[in-house]
């Protein structure tokens, strides 16, 4: 497919189901070739540019509730990472600071030179190898539902009592080479349909059918474990990361009936300036259990960025 292609089907805005009223007025998906890779990224609204990076296994849809009113004072990014949605699905390259590269290739190419983001899952490994690999193009960064980055702060045990295994069963599973696709293939929805339900919240049957239904095909299979197996190379890198802390503001936000506030209790070692958000009545899905709650928290820890860059508008 070239680089000039219009992304199509369910992955696509044109073609997502139950979008907010308005949502095709005001974004647009695109393709965005950034060197050897083609990210689809999800683009609208007027301000500031804010890029929001979803976790696994969603994609840009994750975000689809917030983004009208974060478009109302941001240019809002809304990407899918590599093997993710209608991204590319290299064989390898998802490490979080290969990830990071991406992000800053994808905001170079979109003419954004600093930028604030908001990360969650495995956004967040991949936020904050952004914020410290690259701390000159990033104002500010929120953080969500994980309980710091491995490798820079303490993994729970391999051997966890039963509700935390049920939680976090996966990572390891995710990271076997080919047996775990073979095991999974035409049981996507028995498979992923468990991760949505047993992380502390409950979304709709039709959007866990969503999610199932993009990736319920052996590249985006393959795609989705891509980060786990990269798992090694992010703990060595983030073994290096934790030597230097976050000077950038720091939002770390926790469902309730999730991370809470470990992910702010995580993120103090790690950065000179938290501020913590605990998401009441949500689970791991922050941003579709609860956007309103989650819009709140992140429209109060964005206002300076924004404030400033308007006033940098109205000077120029």
């Amino acid at each position: 497919m070239s680089s000039t292609s219009v992304p199509e089907g369910p992955g696509s805005v044109s073609q997502a189901p139950n979008l907010p009223a308005g949502f095709t007025d005001t974004f647009t998906s695109r393709y965005v070739d950034i060197g050897g890779l083609r990210l689809h990224a999800v683009v609208g609204g007027d301000g500031p540019p804010l890029l929001l990076v979803h976790g696994w296994p969603q994609s840009w849809y994750a975000w689809r509730l917030m983004m009208p009113t974060l478009a109302r004072d941001f240019k809002v990014i809304a990407v899918d990472q590599r093997g993710m949605g209608l991204s590319d699905k290299p064989e390898d390259g998802y490490d979080p600071g290969t990830q990071a590269n991406d992000m800053v290739a994808l905001m170079d190419a979109l003419g954004h030179q600093r930028f604030a983001m908001v990360g969650t899952d495995t956004g967040l490994p991949i936020g904050y190898a952004l914020a410290a690999d690259h701390p000159e193009r990033i104002d500010r960064v929120a953080l969500a539902e994980v309980p710091g980055p491995p490798g820079a702060v303490p993994s729970p045990p391999m051997f966890a009592p039963g509700p935390l295994n049920d939680r976090f069963w996966h990572i390891p599973f995710n990271r076997i080479n080919k047996l775990n696709e073979q095991l999974v293939q035409g049981r996507e929805k028995l498979f992923f349909s468990w991760e949505f339900t047993i992380q502390g919240g409950k979304l709709p049957d039709d959007l866990i059918d969503y999610y199932v239904g993009m990736l319920s095909n052996p590249d985006s299979l393959r795609g989705s474990f891509g980060f786990y197996r990269a798992w090694d190379a992010m703990m060595t890198q983030n073994e290096k990361r934790k030597n230097t802390r976050l000077a950038m503001p720091v939002l770390a936000i926790g469902g309730a009936a999730s991370s809470g506030d470990q992910v702010g209790e995580a993120m103090k070692l790690l950065a000179d300036d938290v501020q913590t958000a605990v998401i009441p009545n949500s689970g791991h899905f922050v941003a579709e259990e609860a956007p309103d709650a989650m819009l709140a928290a992140l429209t109060a820890f964005l206002a300076p960025y924004r404030e400033v860059a308007a006033v940098g508008a109205a000077r120029a």
